[in-house]
């Protein structure tokens, strides 16, 4: 038996001169053992595109919580979304699993974005054309398993990442980038930050649509490390109410 430690690590922003990202992302433990990761985006951006992707992230968490598998949990949150707007409105959906009763690594996409997956020096683009969820009655996911490996990395966003950078001729090659920063044995969080960081520089500042990453790693552990799970959140928030210093 082999003992590896999963790192899940997100960094996100919202649109310059928005209120609030129409990016979700949370994290579910799996009934059998593991962890999933679901990304939504919301159809265009603000509080309306924030509920867009509230709805469709709680549909697939609740799914995924009682065992439904990935891919059966995104057609089923393609037709609840569906079914509550009216073929109206849309999300793009991404979920990433560590499924430890299949010692497995799943990926699945609704999304016109990428996902990459790094596997010591080679790498993988998953870039099969996939439907957003909520317009079409057939929509399904473009699933992807494959064996659980050590120095294993899944980075995942949405395309405020894929388009910064368009107006400004700055576009940055995210596989490259991802590569590159791996080759320099950056943490997980490291990773996710340096993604994003390189987003909104190319769009000079001021993000021109919501960016979410999420970055996912299998790593060997270390011998004598403890068995401790461990999770960290960081977030800013704004309150209303000023507070003096001290």
């Amino acid at each position: 038996m082999s003992l590896l430690e999963v790192q899940v690590a997100v960094a996100k922003i919202g649109k310059y001169a928005t209120s609030e990202s129409g990016d979700s992302v949370e994290m579910v433990e799996r009934p059998h053992g593991g962890v999933s990761i679901v990304l939504a985006d919301g159809q265009r951006s603000g509080k309306a595109a924030k509920r867009i992707s509230n709805i469709v992230v709680r549909k697939a968490l609740a799914l995924l919580g009682e065992g439904i598998r990935d891919g059966a949990v995104a057609r089923a949150a393609h037709d609840y979304l569906r079914a509550m707007r009216g073929g109206k409105v849309s999300a793009e959906l991404n979920i990433v699993s560590v499924d430890l009763e299949t010692e497995t690594l799943v990926i699945s996409r609704n999304s016109h974005c990428p996902t990459i997956v790094v596997q010591s020096r080679d790498a993988l683009l998953l870039d099969e054309p996939s439907e957003a969820v909520g317009i079409h009655t057939w929509t399904r996911p473009v699933v992807v398993e494959m064996p659980i490996m050590p120095n294993t990395h899944v980075v995942t966003f949405t395309d405020g990442l894929l388009h910064a950078g368009r107006r400004s001729g700055r576009r940055i090659d995210v596989l490259h980038l991802i590569q590159d920063f791996l080759s320099q044995s950056v943490s997980t969080q490291e990773l996710a930050d340096v993604v994003l960081s390189r987003a909104v520089e190319a769009d000079e500042g001021r993000p021109r649509d919501d960016i979410s990453v999420v970055a996912l790693s299998l790593l060997p552990v270390p011998p004598g490390a403890d068995e401790v799970r461990r999770m960290s959140v960081r977030l800013p928030v704004w309150i209303k109410r000023e507070f003096l210093d001290g």
